[in-house]
């Protein structure tokens, strides 16, 4: 057997085992994507012209959708926003509660769900959808369009602002950069762990 066989066979066999679980295997893999996301929004920092900080939180948000599947990334994802809100300090700067999600960053936080399920649902449905590229295309659709999406919509309500060059300037072009290097880093993490067969 080839080693490309093996690490094909391997690949799959964790695949499934995830979705194939037991209820208490799931909920306990959806905490610790949670706390994976949780983590990675402690790696942080502050522009001076923006409410919205820099984190790492994307790139685990996009690993969860893929990995987890679309209901059990989704649950992952509502997991952090929930226990966030009820007062578990794992929001960027350590900061809880519902003044977080009603404050600038609300609609990025409420985006992370949509492009777990989005992210979730495309690539168990399509295994074509877990080639390097696909994903990185998937990633970036899912970024932009299911994260900045409803967090510009958010950041306009909060701070007033209407000018779209502004909102623009305070919610997502200071960020295309590193958006861009975590789906990269993503998508080849999630394309190293994923199957390229749906069955055998």
């Amino acid at each position: 057997m080839s080693v490309w066989v093996r690490a094909e066979t391997a690949r799959y066999r964790a695949y499934t085992w995830c979705r194939e679980a037991g209820l208490a295997t799931k909920v306990l893999l959806a905490l610790g994507g949670a706390v994976a996301i949780g983590l990675a929004a402690q790696v942080r920092f502050h522009l001076p012209w923006t409410p919205v900080p820099v984190t790492g939180q994307t790139l685990a948000v996009l690993l969860v959708g893929v990995l987890l599947g679309r209901t059990w990334g989704g649950v992952s994802t509502g997991l952090y926003l929930a226990l966030g809100a009820a007062g578990l300090p794992w929001f960027t700067g350590f900061k809880a509660g519902w003044g977080v999600l009603a404050g600038p960053t609300g609609g990025y936080l409420v985006g992370f769900v949509l492009a777990a399920l989005f992210l979730g649902h495309v690539t168990d449905r399509f295994v074509r959808a877990r080639s390097f590229w696909a994903l990185l295309g998937l990633m970036l659709l899912a970024n932009f369009a299911l994260i900045h999406g409803p967090g510009l919509a958010w950041l306009a309500v909060v701070t007033g602002t209407h000018d779209p060059a502004r909102l623009l300037w305070m919610g997502t072009l200071p960020f295309v950069y590193g958006d861009v290097f975590k789906a990269l880093v993503a998508a080849g993490l999630a394309c190293a762990a994923t199957p390229k067969r749906g069955t055998w």
